[in-house]
């Protein structure tokens, strides 16, 4: 009985076989799958699915044509399976998306739309044919979108003598005929002047810096915000918005709540308490605030005293200290 060769599938007869039709099984079995194999086109038509490219000993398939050429609606990217034999491939992809040739257990070759590859099966996988040329010579100016610069030429050009006025930022420029100092752009619109204390901070100036972390600073000679609540009566709440020195005065006779900033790891504030400079007798108290063996204080009750109250956080209480009995 007749073998097949292996990566073509050309039948090999045996000695003496095929008696009185040799003819007949050299060129359907032999010559005409050579010539296919050389010079043939196999039309492939995608579906939704994968294409398995047709494979038959000594007889007319797929995948022994030399060019595939591609067709077809398959909706999105697909996959046109080879044998896993040694096989070069000219692949036309002409179905309006990316299609792949691979080998069952292989990651194979994407082939862009409306393009050609120059392809083999190595046995295992799919591969590009070749990655070298010794020279090239391009018929056309290679396209931008391929690395080239889509020109065959290029002229000089003297930005001097051939621009004039103000050069856009689409096309390179600032879009200003004159800048001085800090610069700033917000990557669609013309560069501009910075502002200083508003886009940078400067040497010497004074800005105000919100949400910002300084890692070991050396600090000299600060100065803490200082916030004037002024008088307050049966309530009050307290807020860090604004500075972290905090004075009020208590109404004569009346007892306060003072309710506690949130709870935020690491702040601290100071709170100077008076009583009214000719009345006295007011007092304080403060929601959620944790005080040492000595309890809560009693606020000095002489009028035009002063109480200093110190407050920090772990992020989960408020602890407090106090000194007192001080005269403004």
């Amino acid at each position: 009985m007749a073998s097949y060769t292996t990566s073509l599938r050309l039948v090999q007869p045996n000695t003496g076989e095929y008696s009185g039709t040799w003819g007949t099984q050299v060129n359907t079995g032999l010559t005409a799958l050579v010539d296919t194999s050389v010079a043939g086109t196999a039309t492939i038509t995608m579906t939704t699915a994968d294409y398995t490219l047709s494979s038959n000993n000594g007889a007319t398939d797929e995948a022994r044509a030399m060019v595939l050429n591609l067709t077809g609606l398959p909706g999105l990217a697909r996959n046109v399976i080879c044998p896993a034999v040694s096989k070069v491939y000219v692949v036309y992809n002409n179905t309006g998306y990316a299609q792949t040739l691979k080998t069952s257990a292989g990651s194979g070759i994407s082939v862009p739309n409306g393009s050609t590859a120059f392809l083999r099966c190595d046995g295992t996988n799919v591969v590009a044919a070749t990655n070298y040329f010794g020279s090239l010579t391009l018929g056309a100016a290679l396209p931008i979108t391929s690395g080239g610069t889509g020109s065959t030429s290029t002229t000089y050009c003297s930005l001097t003598a051939n621009v004039t006025g103000t050069l856009p930022v689409g096309n390179g420029g600032t879009g200003a005929t004159t800048l001085t100092g800090v610069l700033k752009g917000n990557g669609t619109s013309a560069f501009t002047a910075a502002v200083a204390g508003t886009d940078y901070v400067t040497p010497t100036g004074t800005e105000t810096l919100t949400n910002k972390t300084l890692t070991n600073p050396t600090v000299n000679n600060y100065t803490e915000g200082v916030v004037a609540i002024g008088t307050v009566t049966t309530s009050n709440t307290l807020s860090l918005t604004n500075g972290t020195v905090q004075t009020a005065t208590l109404t004569a006779s009346t007892a306060c709540t003072f309710t506690m900033p949130t709870a935020t790891a690491g702040k601290s504030f100071i709170l100077l308490l008076k009583q009214a400079a000719s009345t006295g007798n007011g007092s304080a108290t403060f929601t959620g605030v944790k005080w040492s063996t000595l309890g809560a204080p009693t606020i000095t009750a002489t009028a035009g005293k002063m109480d200093i109250l110190s407050f920090v956080s772990d992020g989960t209480n408020w602890y407090g200290s106090f000194v007192q009995g001080y005269t403004p």
